[in-house]
């Protein structure tokens, strides 16, 4: 019923994804970096192909609205889950996942296909629950957001015992970073009142406007009054901040 879910909901939000979704360039640096000298990489549940490298083979879907965005030339597309990914097996050197996991319908059984179809690397590209949980927005205005997101998230411990030996790089969050997943706009607040920037965010796609109602215009006053950045002097200087995203890297 959850990739159901999924499905229904990329349907919708991914009409208008690559608005918002675009590559950040300093985070595409780091995937591809945690790729090492793969020569072919299958990017499984790839969304737009935003952090698709150029030795793509093939890119794994399940949704019809957001593969028909994606830019072309760029490697084939197939519409497939993660949990069947039609491919035999080590037919790459890497496999690859961005922001993804979160929406399968199950984790083990996509993690285990991603290490079939993969030679001698799979990379994934997520958020640690826990750190992002802390994250002003949820904390302070969306708590209703922040149960949405601890019922999606898939804990950094479960991909780890599933990936076996892999190795956990930290992803700090650029001030201006161009791709509007959840926390991109930690210093620029006012993205958040855009209902347009809200639709390329699962979390916040995925909780009921009246639930995001009051804490949404809380954030508009703060911002009116000043409020807002009283409270958050801090994050006004910093050029990049550790909101909990993180690069598993794991060797076979």
């Amino acid at each position: 019923m959850r990739k159901y879910s999924a499905m229904v909901l990329y349907d919708s939000i991914g009409q208008t994804y690559r608005a918002t979704r675009r590559a950040d360039p300093r985070i595409a640096a780091a995937i591809l970096d945690a790729l090492g000298n793969a020569a072919s990489v299958v990017n499984v549940g790839a969304g737009s192909g935003s952090y698709e490298p150029p030795q793509t083979i093939v890119a794994v879907e399940p949704s019809r609205v957001i593969i028909d965005q994606r830019p072309r030339p760029g490697a084939p597309a197939v519409q497939a889950v993660a949990e069947r990914i039609p491919l035999r097996d080590q037919c790459a050197d890497a496999a690859m996942a961005v922001l993804t996991v979160h929406h399968w319908s199950d984790v083990e059984a996509g993690i285990a296909e991603m290490r079939r179809i993969a030679r001698r690397r799979v990379v994934i590209f997520t958020w640690d629950p826990q750190l992002f949980a802390r994250f002003w927005l949820l904390s302070e205005y969306l708590p209703e957001a922040a149960e949405v997101d601890a019922a999606q998230a898939v804990p950094i411990q479960t991909l780890t015992d599933l990936l076996g030996n892999a190795e956990i790089r930290p992803v700090p969050v650029p001030h201006d970073c161009t791709d509007g997943f959840g926390a991109a706009y930690w210093r620029r607040p006012r993205a958040y009142l855009d209902p347009t920037v809200r639709a390329g965010i699962s979390t916040l796609a995925k909780t009921t406007p009246d639930a995001l109602g009051a804490g949404l215009h809380r954030l508009a006053n703060d911002l009116r009054t000043g409020k807002w950045q009283h409270n958050h002097p801090d994050l006004l200087h910093l050029d990049t901040l550790d909101v909990g995203y993180r690069l598993l890297v794991a060797d076979f």
